[in-house]
């Protein structure tokens, strides 16, 4: 099968490296997704372990369209009942950018009529609509006269694993954090610290990899157990390979926050993760408190935009530079931050950034080498 797995801007390169291990064959990345070839197995592969993909959608048409007529044409000739019967419930969601069409919704009607049709000529029964839990949801992607129709194998995205038991104000995505996490190389070789961590999101999906856990195993389901082929042997097998990879966690994962609500929400998600021996948790400010261990890795998201500004910012990033020089020399250290500008202000030179984006605020993750001294007289003492 052709299959895509969606993910946020900047994680194709981790997501197309994470299917690769996973088996996946023919892999092309795309812009915020990944195109790949495996089977049903791999299908339900992905969507238990990766860690990265937002969905994974199952191309099932794709054809050129001169008008509206060509779209419902198109869809009304698909054999849908590979996927569901007229007793179950579907849903239709469209992304539009062509001449033919003034809005996606009405193209989304379209196809939801062209599969209603398809049942009633069937069999003279139309399955229902079901915009919250549809038993299959029809991803329609029309770019000028090209129409993709795909159907969505995830539907609840992947994002959310079903360990959260509360969030803070402004949560990082849980792709994002773990990511985050695979762009700075971290192998659960060193012990990793998030200083600012909110609602723990990057400690928990460092918990999860450190141990080896599918993200897929605190989810009630997947959209395949709904369609028609479901195979629940193919997929108890699945998660049985993934269980026997699980361990304990050969590192220690330190988080801690300023506020007392942020590090109550933490230890509920922690919890939640089932991850309590894994990660220490401890209230702080990160610009005055030592680091936890003497080296390792460090994952920040500091706060940006909206609860600081301008020069109060850049004060607060100088402080952040100051807190990594003092405390944290022996580390890799990496910000992510939505103010390019104020990230100046860390003033030290980063090895590497990548572009990313938090929901819709454009976003740099910088890594640092933190060494004693000088880098000029380290490399000079180990030459």
């Amino acid at each position: 099968m052709r299959l895509v797995a969606k993910t946020l801007y900047g994680l194709e390169e981790v997501l197309a490296a994470e299917l690769a291990v996973l088996g996946a064959e023919k892999i092309r990345k795309l812009n915020r997704a990944v195109e790949f070839e495996g089977s049903k197995s791999l299908l339900y592969k992905v969507n238990y372990n990766s860690r990265v993909a937002l969905s994974v959608l199952l191309p099932v048409a794709e054809y050129n369209i001169a008008g509206q007529k060509d779209l419902y044409n198109g869809a009304v000739a698909i054999d849908w009942d590979r996927f569901i019967d007229p007793s179950k419930t579907y849903a239709v969601s469209a992304v539009v950018n062509s001449k033919h069409f003034n809005h996606s919704g009405y193209a989304g009607l379209v196809i939801k009529d062209a599969i209603a049709d398809f049942f009633r000529r069937l069999t003279q029964k139309r399955p229902s609509v079901d915009q919250g839990a549809p038993d299959m949801l029809v991803n329609v992607h029309i770019s000028n006269d090209r129409v993709t129709l795909s159907v969505d194998s995830t539907v609840i995205p992947l994002y959310k694993r079903g360990y959260r038991r509360e969030q803070s104000e402004a949560p990082l995505s849980e792709v994002l954090a773990a990511g985050m996490i695979m762009l700075s190389g971290w192998k659960a070789e060193v012990p990793l610290a998030d200083g600012m961590c909110g609602s723990a999101t990057i400690p928990v999906e460092a918990g999860l990899i450190a141990c080896n856990i599918a993200p897929g195993s605190f989810r009630k389901g997947f959209g395949f157990m709904t369609w028609n082929d479901y195979d629940s042997a193919l997929f108890r097998s699945v998660r049985f390979e993934a269980e026997k990879r699980e361990r304990r966690s050969p590192v220690k994962i330190y988080a801690s926050d300023i506020s007392a609500e942020a590090i109550r929400i933490s230890k509920l998600n922690i919890a939640g993760a089932k991850l309590g021996e894994t990660i220490d948790i401890s209230e702080g400010d990160f610009i005055t408190k030592p680091s936890p261990v003497a080296e390792g890795m460090l994952i920040i998201n500091p706060p940006y935009g909206k609860r600081l500004a301008g020069e109060e910012m850049d004060k607060f990033y100088g402080e952040i530079g100051s807190a990594l020089k003092h405390h944290y020399t022996g580390y890799r250290a990496w910000i992510l931050s939505g103010d390019i500008v104020s990230l100046k202000s860390v003033a030290l030179k980063p090895y590497r950034k990548f572009d990313l984006l938090n929901g819709d605020i454009e976003c740099r993750f910088q890594g640092y080498e933190l060494y004693p001294g000088s880098r000029k007289s380290i490399i000079a003492h180990t030459h």
